[in-house]
């Protein structure tokens, strides 16, 4: 079984003034297993993208380490597929074509690639438009595409940026739906980020409630509501039930009251 490890990670990085530093994250400890569905959730400027680019390797920590399968994250690596909020898909090719990519990029014959292509468009729904251009599609169907291209390489993770913030409402239920299918069928290790607290008590099997700056895991809450919609498939039984509905508040007042403790702080130093 896969794991990713965070041990004892901060990260400081220069500010505006000459000598000043930004303290972005703080002795972060989290260990995330296939088959898990962590959510990360914070007021904006808590280290949650901070969080994820550490995962990626597109960043190092200042302090601590970072290990997947026992070996050290140096930087980007097939072993881990990024979703952005932004799908970054390329416009002037096709929809097998962007899916296909990073294979195309790893040397992978073309029959192969297509094959694997083929059978993640099918996982996201995608299955009849494989020729169709990225301009021809919905907001909706590019982020799909972008989930079906980040699972093409196989990777042991995903990690994903708030990947439904620029969708309309009834999509992102939609593509909600989806990713707990394709966490379902999959058994990857998910990190996830949002600006919604439904969406993450939706979605996550762990939730991490995060601090403002500098960011620190203050709160972890296990969850079953992503399985109990698995069983039931429908998502408003799941959130309008007594017990979630609960939770979101409780979640809420958490972040509520750390955007408030953090505004009163930036006023004392005025």
């Amino acid at each position: 079984m896969q794991e990713l490890n965070v041990s004892n990670v901060s990260v400081r990085y220069p500010g505006r003034s000459p000598g000043e530093q930004v303290h972005a994250l703080d002795d972060i400890n989290l260990s995330i297993k296939s088959g898990d569905f962590v959510v990360a959730l914070g007021a904006s400027g808590c280290g949650k993208t901070t969080l994820l680019s550490l995962m990626a390797g597109f960043i190092s920590p200042s302090e601590g380490s970072i290990t997947l399968g026992g070996n050290k994250v140096m930087g980007p690596g097939a072993d881990r597929g990024v979703v952005f909020q932004k799908h970054a898909l390329l416009p002037w090719l096709s929809v097998m074509e962007n899916t296909e990519f990073g294979l195309k990029l790893q040397g992978v014959a073309k029959e192969k690639r297509r094959a694997l292509a083929a059978k993640n468009l099918e996982l996201v729904g995608l299955q009849d438009f494989h020729n169709h251009m990225i301009y021809q599609l919905s907001g909706g169907m590019q982020q799909r595409v972008g989930i079906a291209r980040a699972l093409t390489c196989n990777p042991a993770m995903l990690l994903m940026d708030e990947p439904m913030a620029a969708l309309d409402a009834l999509t992102r239920e939609t593509i909600q739906e989806l990713l707990l299918d394709v966490w379902q069928e999959t058994q990857k290790m998910f990190f996830f980020i949002t600006h919604s607290v439904e969406e993450a008590l939706f979605l996550a099997s762990r939730l991490i409630v995060m601090s403002p700056r500098p960011g620190r895991i203050t709160h972890t809450y296990e969850l079953d509501f992503n399985r109990r919609f698995l069983e039931c498939r429908d998502a408003r039984v799941i959130k309008s039930s007594p017990d979630f509905i609960k939770m979101r508040e409780t979640v809420l007042g958490i972040i509520y009251g750390d955007e408030r403790a953090a505004e009163a702080k930036e006023v004392s130093h005025v």
